[in-house]
This record gives C-alpha cells, sequence and structure tokens, in this order.
C-alpha cells in the first residue's frame, strides 16, 4: 500500500556527487568488510585457543566457524529492520546505523575476555556481538549498493554497483596485512593479547565511515519514488520470482570468499602445514589483484550486461573447481599462494557484476529491502560454506577434491540465477 502520491520525475544528482557517493560507499564497504571479515581470520587462526581452549584443534576450529556462521543467521533480521528503514526514511540516514552498530560490535570483540577468564560466558558473549554485527550488514551491502547506483544513470549504473564491491578485497588486504605483521613480528602475543588489536581498530575506523556518510546527499531516486507501508511483503507479494534468481545469484560471489580465504587458510596450516604468514599472504595478494579485475569487470558489464558477468564467471569457476583444490592439495608455499591467486580471478568476476545484478532485478521503491534480504538469505548458505567443508572433509578423511564439491556446487547455483537474471532485468530510472 502506497502512502504518498504518484513518483514525480527523478531529479538529476548534483554535479560530482555520484563520484563523491560512490568513493564514500566504497570507502564505507570496506571498513564494514574489515569489521565483519576480521571475524573470519581470526576464528581461522586464533579463536579455536582462545575460546575453545577445552577443545581439540579441530573442534575448537570447527566451533569457530560455527560462531564466524551466526553472523548470517541474523542478516535476514537485519535485512527487514534496516532495508524497511531504508525504503521508508532513506538510504543515507540507515547506512548511518549499520555502520555505527558494526563499529561498536566489532570494536566490543577486542574488549572481551577470554575463556581462561570468564569461562563458558566468553563464546557466549562471543556469539551475541557476531549476530549484532550480523545485523548490521544485513542492511549495509543493498544500502550501499543503492546509494552508489541512485546517484549514476544509464550504463554507468552497472560500473557504480562494482566499486562497493571493491570494499571486501580492501577489507581483507587490511585484515591479511595487520594479521601478517603480527604473526611475523611478534608471534609469542597472537593468542593472548595480539588478536585484540585487529578488533580495536574498529573504533578508529568507525569514526572514519561516519564522517564521509555524513557528508553525503541521499539519492534522487529515493526523493520522489512512491513509499510503500511495508517494503518487505510488498517484495514477496509482486516479485517472489526475483528474489529467488537474486538469492540463486549471489552464493558464488559471497560463498568463494569463506571458502577459499577462510576455510582454506584453515586447510592451508593445519592439513598442509603452512605457516600463517604464507596463508596470509595469498589472501593480501589475491586481494590486491581484486583491485584490478573488480573495476575491470564492472566495466564488462557495462558493454554486456551485469547478469551474464555474473554468469561468466559462475560457469569458468564450476569448470576450475576440481583442478584447483587439486593443485592445492600437493601444494607447497609458493604453489599455494598462485592457486589462491588464479583461482581467485573467476569467482571476482561473479562478486564483481552482483550488484548490478540486484539493481537490475527490483522496484526503487522496495529495492533496499529487495536487494538486503535477498543477499542476506545468500549469505546463509555462504557463511556455513567453512564449518560444511570441514565436516565435509573430516567425514571424506580429507581427500583432495571435498572443497571442490562445495566450490562447483555454489558454481551451478549462481550460473542458473544470474542466466535468469538476464531475463527478468528491470529498465534502469533516468536521472535528470
Amino acid at each position: 500500500m502506497s502512502t504518498s502520491t504518484a513518483p514525480r520525475p527523478t531529479p538529476a544528482t548534483r554535479p560530482g556527487m555520484a563520484r563523491k557517493t560512490a568513493a564514500a560507499s566504497f570507502v564505507g564497504t570496506a571498513l564494514e568488510s574489515y569489521d565483519f571479515y576480521v571475524f573470519g581470520t581470526a576464528a581461522a587462526l586464533v579463536f579455536n585457543e582462545v575460546f575453545f581452549a577445552e577443545q581439540d584443534p579441530l573442534a575448537g576450529t570447527l566451533s569457530a566457524f560455527l560462531i564466524f556462521a551466526m553472523g548470517f543467521v541474523a542478516r535476514p533480521l537485519g535485512a527487514i529492520l534496516f532495508g524497511h528503514l531504508g525504503d521508508r526514511i532513506g538510504r543515507k540516514k540507515t547506512l548511518i546505523w549499520t555502520i555505527l552498530l558494526m563499529g561498536l560490535a566489532t570494536g566490543a570483540v577486542g574488549l572481551l575476555p577470554d575463556y581462561s577468564v570468564i569461562g563458558v560466558w566468553a563464546p557466549i558473549i562471543l556469539t551475541i556481538l557476531r549476530l549484532l554485527q550480523g545485523l548490521s550488514l544485513g542492511g549495509e551491502w543493498g544500502g550501499s549498493i543503492l546509494i552508489a547506483t541512485e546517484h549514476a544513470s544509464g550504463r554507468k549504473r552497472a560500473l557504480y554497483a562494482a566499486i562497493p564491491q571493491l570494499g571486501s578485497p580492501v577489507g581483507t588486504m587490511l585484515i591479511s596485512l595487520i594479521f601478517l605483521i603480527l604473526t611475523v613480528m611478534v608471534p609469542d602475543i597472537m593468542t593472548t593479547w595480539g588478536w585484540r588489536i585487529p578488533f580495536l581498530l574498529a573504533f578508529p575506523f568507525l569514526a572514519v565511515a561516519l564522517y564521509l556518510r555524513l557528508a553525503i546527499d541521499e539519492t534522487p531516486v529515493f526523493q520522489t519514488t512512491r513509499k510503500v507501508r511495508v517494503p518487505l511483503l510488498s517484495v514477496l507479494r509482486s516479485q517472489p520470482v526475483a528474489v529467488v534468481v537474486a538469492v540463486a545469484s549471489a552464493v558464488l560471489g559471497i560463498g568463494s570468499y569463506f571458502l577459499m580465504v577462510s576455510y582454506t587458510q584453515a586447510y592451508g596450516t593445519e592439513r598442509l602445514g603452512l605457516s600463517e604468514a604464507t596463508v596470509l599472504n595469498a589472501a593480501l595478494i589475491g586481494s590486491l589483484l581484486q583491485l584490478a579485475t573488480i573495476p575491470a569487470f564492472g566495466w564488462l558489464a557495462t558493454r554486456i550486461g551485469s547478469a551474464k558477468v555474473v554468469a561468466g564467471g559462475a560457469l569458468g569457476t564450476a569448470l576450475i573447481s576440481f583442478p584447483l583444490y587439486w593443485v592445492i592439495s600437493i601444494a607447497d608455499a609458493p604453489l599455494y599462494v598462485a592457486a589462491i591467486l588464479l583461482g581467485g580471478i573467476l569467482p571476482t568476476a561473479s562478486w564483481a557484476a552482483l550488484g548490478g545484478l540486484m539493481a537490475d532485478l527490483f522496484d526503487p521503491s522496495t529495492s533496499f529491502t529487495a536487494l538486503s534480504f535477498s543477499y542476506s538469505i545468500a549469505a546463509i548458505v555462504a557463511g556455513f560454506a567453512p564449518s560444511i567443508t570441514q565436516m565435509f572433509g573430516e567425514a571424506t578423511d580429507g581427500a583432495w577434491w571435498h572443497p571442490g564439491v562445495v566450490l562447483a556446487l555454489m558454481s551451478l547455483v549462481t550460473l542458473a540465477g544470474a542466466t535468469a537474471a538476464v531475463r527478468l532485468r528491470r529498465p534502469a530510472p533516468a536521472l535528470g
């Protein structure tokens, strides 16, 4: 049910605001990604000793990954809450609340006493803070895509939708670099107090993100679109097929990161005997490469369409899944780094063009809710990828092909979704 008059023609954005908003969106998602992904790295490397000291190392790692996955369980609730606010009160105001909640929850992890101090309360409180992170991120991604694309027009929308996606590799770079410095320079303190440093850095990063988001304008599309009373119900009633397509299209872009970084880091150190420095270097170099490949795939999306780029990345990833993990299973340190580097290129295509694909699917009046809800459902599947792969690995006695099965299945799901998205694409709103 609409609560406003018919939509007026969409006004033009202020000169230069599209670029300024895209830059602010990128910085915000980079800091959000840092806050959210620092948990994944810590879960792979140190949380089994800090919060699950009473368990054996493999069980402790699995417990840490399960808490890591709890952040994804909370995301649908965050998507509904912040999606509602984003479609009702505005993209800008809502994104300020999401970054505030994320920064405070992440910083609080750095202040949390470990298991040796407060016992079982340590993992309980850790789980609560992880749930708050997930609640925040439930509204962050969709809003960042919209605030970038709704200031752009025409074919540029696909490129501007790719810019916030740069936040993921930049966040990973920051995490990997900080953990690498700590593990190389002061390895003895990592499981005592050194692991807290990356989490405590969330507080100054939060100040930067808030400053940037306060400086941007509300989008011209939101200012003139009709306001729907209950956005989630409207989406589920009017565009249920689009939601299913969006969820399927997002599985690989999200899941490949957590499989190839979080799980494969633990696999590299525990099963291959590689050093923590090696696996962190691989993530760092892979993220550097994405600084070039994400804009390149975003540019390609302006030429052939975002959905086709996502589909191409998914098809290519399905083909390399088993060869990639066979190489990793026999890798020494240099070969491991090369495999992670080259194996991440094709999944990056599905990640880079994902925002453009989703922005093209949904009506602007409910797009914040639609993007956030669809993405969060896909992220539930993706968030459990490390723990599912860990259990699968134990069931197959560490067979080299077990991560390849998971990666190939995610690729095929996304290929089906992106193929359907080509036909469901909506025309972009005109600016000015």
